[in-house]
C-alpha cells in the first residue's frame, strides 16, 4: 500500500520502554525550515506523549542537512544521551548535489552509532519534490 494511504506515524505505545528518564538530543536542519519544523514539532510531541520530560529533550539547529552529523556529534558531547534524532530535508534537484549530500549524512549518521553506541536516527526526507516533502 502507498504511504500516501497509509498514515505511518501511527503506532502502539503500550509496547515502548519507559522513557520517562531518558535523555533526548534532537538536531533539526534549518534549511527547508517549514518541512523540518513540522518534523521536530511531530519528534518533539511524540517524545512527550511517551513520558520524556521536557528537560530532558536537548535541541540544536544547524544550518542545513549536511550539517546534521557535525551538531549531533557536538550535542552528544555535551550532554550524556540516550539517542539523537537528526531531522532534515533535501529535495531533488537538477545537479548531483542531492546524492552527495545524502550519502554524507547518511554515512555519517552510521558512523557516529557504531563509534558512540546510541542510535543517530536518520529523520531526513529524500523527496524528489516539494509535495513529496510536505
Amino acid at each position: 500500500m502507498a504511504s500516501v494511504q497509509q498514515n505511518l506515524s501511527v503506532f502502539d505505545k503500550s509496547n515502548l520502554p519507559d522513557a520517562s528518564k531518558m535523555r533526548i538530543g534532537i538536531v533539526v536542519a534549518e534549511w527547508n525550515a517549514a518541512i523540518t519544523g513540522a518534523l521536530y514539532k511531530g519528534a518533539y510531541d511524540t517524545l512527550i506523549s511517551c513520558s520524556v520530560e521536557e528537560s530532558n529533550i536537548h535541541t540544536i539547529d544547524v544550518p542545513g542537512t549536511f550539517e546534521l552529523t557535525a551538531g549531533a556529534k557536538f550535542l552528544a558531547s555535551q550532554s550524556k544521551l540516550d539517542a539523537v534524532i537528526c531531522l532534515g530535508c533535501v529535495i531533488q534537484g537538477e545537479t548531483r548535489h542531492f546524492e552527495f549530500i545524502c550519502q554524507a549524512v547518511a554515512q555519517g549518521l552510521t558512523n557516529l552509532t557504531i563509534m558512540a553506541s546510541i542510535p543517530f536516527v536518520f529523520g531526513v526526507l529524500t523527496t524528489d519534490n516539494l509535495e513529496q516533502a510536505q
